[in-house]
């Protein structure tokens, strides 16, 4: 958390050392999203969680065993197996080895797999 702090006191202090206009300028940017998003900032660092569902390695793809009709068919489409299930159990994914593609969730005719950001 005291990189927040850190990163909007080195932005200041670029604004108001730099010699240039384009390095005074330079830091507007970082200091435009933490007086705006600082939330997201903060869930990213403290709660380990993207709200915008973006960073990738922030988020995991989760099937619904209720949803799940066994068909397979994102088992097939996953493109490095991380899938995994029969005709009698729901399918389930392998969080370790998922790449988080979203080949699996495209692929699904049930929308039975959602993205837990």
């Amino acid at each position: 958390m005291e990189d927040i702090d850190k990163l909007e006191v080195l932005a200041k202090n670029i604004i108001a050392s730099a010699l240039c206009g384009l390095g005074q300028s330079a830091p507007q940017p970082v200091l435009s999203t933490l007086r705006y998003f600082r939330d997201e900032y903060i869930a990213h660092v403290r709660d380990k969680k993207c709200p915008a569902g973006v960073c990738k390695s922030m988020m995991s793809y989760v099937i619904a065993a209720d949803h799940c009709k066994k068909c397979g068919i994102c088992a097939k489409n996953c493109p490095v197996s991380c899938i995994s299930g029969d005709k009698n159990t729901p399918y389930v994914i392998d969080q370790e080895k998922c790449i988080k593609c979203g080949a699996c969730m495209e692929k699904c005719p049930f929308k039975a797999i959602f993205k837990n950001a």
